[in-house]
């Protein structure tokens, strides 16, 4: 396995659609897909099953599946080459620094689907809807941006949702339960690996959609939210 690793990690540096760290990038998406289309993120994107999906859909949006570990970009990078999806990338890089290599208002929208829901409350940072995350994903998202998220997690549903209203967030869409929704949008019907496996063992997946406020609250907030999940974690 270490072996394919490393070839894999090497392939990674031929491939023109991944970027590693890459310097410069701020500002400059446009440029390097060669069009104006709007950029949708999906974060935590693993293999990129979900972020090739959307493109499938969509050819008029650039699209980039942003994730730290390579192993499994080099599979979404490959696919992307072989179905010749000119307007789909991959980013290497730790999310918390996703500020860094996006300049404000270059992001249209951001999914995030399946992420770990980290359910442990002294891993709540690491929560992908956590807002020391939103925060970041505000200085990128244009004013009114979307954040997607899909997951079977009942727990992180459940936390995202006290985020959206301790937060002062807009909610747009709120799905319990996905697949039981008739006329689903193409977009929600895409089915990844991870998915298929049901860790979260709820039988159910369920979506949000909603955007940030001007101004999220400072981290004085988070304090608060922090009693909330401990008092929430000490009733269960």
């Amino acid at each position: 396995m270490a072996q394919k690793k490393l070839i894999r990690f090497a392939e990674l540096e031929t491939f023109s659609n991944v970027l590693q760290y890459p310097q410069g990038m701020k500002g400059n998406w446009n440029a390097f897909f060669k069009n104006d289309a709007p950029i949708i993120l999906e974060l935590a994107c693993g293999k990129g099953e979900y972020t090739i999906g959307l493109a499938q859909l969509d050819t008029g949006r650039n699209y980039i599946g942003v994730d730290l570990k390579g192993n499994r970009l080099w599979v979404g990078a490959k696919k992307a080459r072989q179905l010749g999806l000119d307007h789909v990338a991959f980013l290497r890089i730790q999310i918390e620094k996703i500020e860094e290599f996006f300049a404000p208002g270059e992001v249209e929208a951001i999914w995030i689907t399946f992420p770990d829901p980290q359910l442990r409350v002294s891993k709540a940072k690491k929560r992908l809807t956590h807002p020391r995350f939103l925060r970041g994903y505000q200085k990128l998202l244009i004013p009114g941006g979307k954040i997607h998220l899909k997951t079977d997690s009942p727990n992180l549903y459940n936390y995202t949702k006290t985020i959206i209203e301790l937060y002062g967030c807009t909610l747009h869409h709120d799905m319990h339960d996905v697949y039981a929704v008739q006329d689903l949008p193409a977009a929600l019907q895409i089915k990844t690996h991870y998915e298929s496996l049901d860790i979260a063992g709820s039988k159910r997946v369920h979506y949000l959609c909603f955007s940030l406020p001007q101004q999220i609250a400072s981290i004085e907030q988070d304090e608060l939210l922090h009693q909330i999940l401990k008092q929430a974690d000490d009733v269960e």
